[in-house]
């Protein structure tokens, strides 16, 4: 945890600019006054009266629906801070220096920034490391132009800076350096998909796709999974009476799973655009094993013996020789009679709930391949009957892996920003991690294998430099464990 600061005054900026801070966009300010190295802050969004030109001349072109958007929603009486800075130089540009560096690589316009070193004789450029605030704080407004005392001191710690130290000291020595930006197409495709990102998952995923590679956020703040329309309904359609609605969910929820059918057979399928119809299965997969199984939606019934007994009789009827290798599984919101259960029993047939199946498909979207096929089988085989327990079981130690791996990443992380050393070895990251209260105590093997693991091309979220000797690699961090909100 981060120490804990305590802030008593807040810098009024154009609400256009705060925006473009807290995005990432940029890491500077351009303050009416000189701002002293050190100091800390919350950020009052302003209206851009300030502003040397409108709105549509002082931004570039590729930020001025953002700029509307937030100058829409700033208040009359009160107004919303989502975060604060702490100023880490201040330097001034006279007329003896271009803006053409300035502009490329911030939401200002050349245009724009001439006119308001014109207008104010010179411009203060303030480097600013901005966090986010976990909730806005509503404040009255304020007429001072500049620093403004809070009603209330604030305190906040630095857990939720926008750029990690590493890529703020990157962003800091591009500006330095007067260096262009890198990828200029891109930054075009961000703005032309940024208004698309409301109301279309997929576009918000490639936008923020896009800002991570150009270094406008170096940690992902949670990405969205087109699918979580149809996920988050799984148990409520599967405890309704809309069975051929279930059956279309369900499988749905093995091909997101990773299951696929080779068969062209709409008697034996897993087209989530069809049904079994009359005298079909309801579920079937071949790869990569055989699954079979019927769905059972209800509100209240219990389910009868003859939901597992028609699973057996279609089964054997459509796949023939190829049903008893298969795992077999019925998917029912009811309570089993105790005719069906002691029919599961004995046909090595298992049964889960609605709630369950979710639950693995949820885990599923928000951490790509999370689910090992193989491992559900065997617990699928091992809890014949009601598998349930066996289950949610199996996805609490997921989960615990993905915490000790989540952990461990940002144990390097924070090795790298406290002691601004590049990369780090196992004893040091061993340490690290064993010293910041981990989800699991792990042996040093046992950290240097997930080391290893996380810095594998196929996954990417620690580089590693080798040596000679296997044990003395060392390992940096490159982007953050990211989840999949499930809204």
């Amino acid at each position: 945890m981060n120490q804990q600061v305590l802030l008593q005054t807040a810098f009024c900026l154009p609400t256009p600019d705060i925006e473009a801070l807290i995005e990432g966009r940029m890491i500077t300010a351009i303050p009416r006054i000189f701002v002293n190295p050190g100091r800390q802050f919350a950020l009052y969004p302003s209206d851009t009266s300030s502003n040397a030109l409108p709105i549509e001349q002082y931004y570039r072109s590729n930020f001025i629906s953002t700029a509307q958007k937030s100058l829409a929603e700033l208040g009359s009486e009160t107004v919303l801070i989502k975060a604060w800075a702490k100023c880490e130089r201040c330097q001034v540009l006279d007329d003896s220096e271009s803006l053409d560096f300035l502009s490329h690589l911030t939401v200002w316009t050349k245009a724009g920034l001439e006119e308001t070193r014109v207008k104010r004789g010179h411009i203060f450029l303030a480097y600013l490391r901005v966090y986010r605030l976990p909730q806005p704080i509503e404040i009255p407004v304020h007429p001072s132009p500049r620093f403004i005392p809070l009603p209330q001191p604030l305190t906040v710690t630095q857990d939720t800076p926008v750029l990690s130290q590493t890529f703020f000291e990157q962003r800091c020595r591009q500006m330095e350096e007067r260096q262009p930006p890198q990828h200029p197409e891109l930054e075009e495709l961000q703005s032309a998909i940024a208004s698309l990102s409301n109301n279309n998952l997929a576009a918000k995923e490639l936008d923020q796709d896009i800002k991570q590679f150009l270094g406008w956020s170096s940690q992902s703040i949670g990405t969205f999974d087109s699918d979580f329309l149809w996920i988050k309904t799984i148990a409520e359609v599967g405890n309704s009476s809309d069975g051929h609605h279930f059956e279309k969910l369900v499988r749905k929820s093995l091909l997101k799973l990773g299951f696929t059918n080779s068969r062209n057979d709409p008697k034996a399928s897993l087209n989530p655009e069809a049904t079994g119809g009359a005298g079909g299965i309801d579920f079937y997969a071949d790869v990569p094993y055989p699954i079979v199984g019927e769905c059972k939606a209800t509100k209240s019934e219990k389910v009868p013996s003859r939901t597992p007994g028609q699973l057996i009789q279609l089964g054997k009827n459509h796949l023939q020789q190829d049903y008893n290798p298969c795992i077999k599984l019925i998917v029912a919101a009811g309570e089993l009679t105790s005719d069906a259960l002691r029919t599961t029993l004995n046909n090595q047939i298992s049964v889960i709930r609605p709630e369950t199946l979710q639950h693995l498909v949820e885990l599923q979207a928000q951490h790509k391949g999370a689910i090992d096929l193989l491992k559900l089988k065997a617990c699928l085989q091992d809890a014949y009957g009601l598998a349930d327990d066996k289950i949610e079981q199996y996805l609490v130690e997921v989960r615990q892996d993905i915490a000790v791996r989540s952990h461990i990443i940002q144990s390097v992380k924070s090795f790298q920003e406290n002691t601004s050393l590049d990369e780090a070895g196992v004893d040091a990251i061993y340490g690290a991690y064993m010293g910041s209260s981990p989800p699991k105590p792990l042996m040093p093997n046992e950290l240097r294998d997930i080391l290893i693991e996380l810095s594998s091309p196929l996954t990417g979220y620690l580089g590693r430099s080798r040596d000679n000797e296997s044990n003395r690699d060392r390992f940096y961090f490159l982007r953050d464990l990211s989840q999949i909100h499930l809204y």
